[in-house]
């Protein structure tokens, strides 16, 4: 499962992806999987986090996820069927690892009980985290964007995002 790099084009490497399908023997598949099972670990504390300070938070944070889930899923499934992984097989290493957010949200909804003052904490790093991820990766890559329509769709695309965090806080009002 190691990741190997080299400069050289017939080194190890590249010898043990197979040239005709472009698999490398499920071992990017493998790290997807390991990987994606962490974060979906980790999304599910951050739901039970969310959920234990405010119903209506919660309920928002579960909905921003799901949102965010839905693409890194199908990419994720993207790249098992490239590591050489059956449809069937990769749907269910998807299916597997996303069970993963609710073992996370069931431990952190037990364990942060008993640690309330970590929430504030805990939320404050991942929101840290998605600015970081929206400013590091997704913003260098709007940029290489420069056609019109695609500079519309950017717009319109965060404008929908404002929205409907501002439509959330209006509907969730007590």
């Amino acid at each position: 499962m190691l990741w190997r790099h080299c400069h050289h084009e017939h080194c190890e490497a590249h010898l043990s992806i197979d040239a005709e399908h472009g698999a490398d023997h499920g071992r990017s598949g493998m790290m997807i999987i390991i990987g994606d099972t962490f974060h979906n670990f980790v999304d599910g504390i951050i739901i039970a986090a969310a959920f234990l300070t405010d119903l209506h938070l919660g309920g928002v944070t579960a909905l921003a996820i799901i949102a965010h889930e839905i693409p890194q899923e199908v990419g994720d499934f993207a790249i098992l069927l490239h590591s050489g992984y059956s449809k069937l097989r990769a749907f269910q290493l998807n299916l597997i690892s996303s069970f993963a957010s609710v073992a996370g949200g069931i431990l952190g909804y037990f364990a942060l009980q008993t640690m309330q003052s970590w929430i504030p904490s805990l939320l404050a790093l991942a929101a840290a985290s998605m600015i970081y991820v929206a400013v590091a990766d997704l913003i260098p890559g709007l940029h290489k964007r420069v056609q019109l329509r695609d500079t519309v769709q950017q717009v319109v695309l965060i404008v929908s995002g404002v929205g409907t965090v501002w439509l959330m806080s209006v509907l969730m009002v007590e």
